[in-house]
């Protein structure tokens, strides 16, 4: 009966063995299509999210991780066509390169290509070129991503712009036209300058050239895009102060032509005359703002989202950064925004994406601008947090 409780014995552990080895040639033999799924679900990163992160609320299905930290001042976004990322800065003096080296959805290092520069908000690229806006200029980096770790040198495309701080720092982009568009705040918190060129969108040659007024009547931008199917330019306005808390809202206007005037500084939010300068003419002389984003909210940077990772019901949508208010009671904004519009570019939905910047009154973090990744998750650049985000989606 030993002998045959001992038989008994080997011959289970034998079963036991030969599932497990069974049950790993399995797994060792995955066809292609299980890999890939495998491998996709995985290029996610899957480490904790970050206590800070944690507070930020998503649509379910969403994530929120860190692409980049201390980036000092992190403001205006371009993405080259390898994937290096440029940041421009406002209070600091900086442009920096991004690289995601393994491109596995975090930067692996942070190159400071320029310093000593006069609030070098704007960021763009064309033909291998980093174009810069400081405060009165732009200003060029040749070949930059071939130089970018040697002290690039820079040439002066346009000087002429005016000196004012005040709304002076530009958000700039090319357009569809191969054009470059540099917005000019207004030098104040409402007024009527002599000089046509405040309060405008401008556009220019790559080379400097040709340098003309596109629209008027915009207090100040900080953000603009086109959209990817009419090539229409869409851009945010932020309003004016001191007229309390709820009034006037910030706008997201549409120009499909150039030569429309949007209203600053006789008009406010389509409907709100000004008390100084609006009481000799009518709001219905200017373009009404396609959505009103709230009042002091600060509306930045925006994008059509043009990715295929969201969700269908998100294509074609405007993100947008909130980088909100300054000197409202309560304070409003600190957020990622959406806004739906029809075939006809009217707004038919406007809501929450991404918020829990502003804790208890108290803002942690800043969205200033937004990219659309070509892996379709976007980035999100925080001034104040120092960091770029990425947020993705995942089912």
């Amino acid at each position: 009966m030993k002998y045959l409780n001992r038989a008994m014995a080997f011959s289970f552990a034998l079963m036991v063995f030969g599932s497990a080895c069974s049950s790993d040639t399995k797994e060792e033999t995955k066809t292609e299509n299980e890999q890939a799924a495998s491998t996709e679900k995985n290029d996610e990163p899957s480490e904790p999210v970050d206590s800070s992160l944690a507070k930020i609320k998503l649509p379910d299905g969403f994530k929120i991780a860190y692409y980049a930290r201390d980036v000092e001042n992190a403001r205006s976004m371009a993405l080259s066509p390898s994937g290096v990322l440029f940041v421009g800065t406002r209070s600091n003096d900086k442009v920096f390169a991004i690289v995601d080296k393994d491109k596995d959805g975090k930067a692996d290092e942070t190159i400071t290509i320029a310093s000593g520069l006069n609030s070098p908000n704007g960021v763009a690229l064309k033909d291998g070129d980093l174009y810069v806006a400081e405060i009165s200029r732009i200003i060029k980096f040749p070949k930059i991503e071939q130089n970018m770790r040697n002290n690039p040198k820079y040439e002066v495309v346009y000087d002429k712009y005016p000196s004012d701080t005040h709304h002076g720092w530009k958000y700039i982009a090319f357009g569809p036209d191969g054009k470059l568009y540099v917005p000019v705040g207004a030098p104040c918190n409402v007024c009527k300058e002599e000089n046509p060129v405040y309060a405008t969108i401008t556009r220019l040659n790559a080379d400097g050239s040709g340098m003309e007024i596109f629209a008027e009547g915009v207090r100040n931008t900080v953000g603009f895009t086109w959209h990817p199917t009419s090539k229409e330019l869409w851009f945010t306005d932020n309003g004016r102060d001191m007229l309390g808390d709820n009034i006037p809202n910030d706008e997201l206007n549409h120009a499909p032509k150039k030569g429309m005037h949007f209203g600053f500084p006789y008009c406010h939010e389509g409907e709100i005359p000004d008390p100084e300068f609006g009481k000799n003419r009518n709001c219905d002389e200017f373009v009404k703002p396609v959505q009103k984003l709230g009042p002091h909210v600060a509306a930045l940077g925006l994008k059509f989202y043009t990715g295929s990772m969201f969700p269908e019901q998100y294509k074609n949508q405007l993100i947008i950064a909130q980088h909100g208010s300054w000197n409202r009671s309560e304070p409003l904004g600190y957020r990622l925004m959406t806004v739906s519009l029809d075939e006809n570019g009217k707004a038919t939905n406007y809501k929450s994406f991404a918020e829990g910047w502003l804790q208890n009154g108290k803002a942690w973090g800043r969205p200033v601008d937004v990219m659309v990744m070509p892996d379709g998750a976007i980035l999100v650049s925080d001034d104040t947090n120092n960091a770029i985000y990425r947020i993705s989606y995942n089912e």
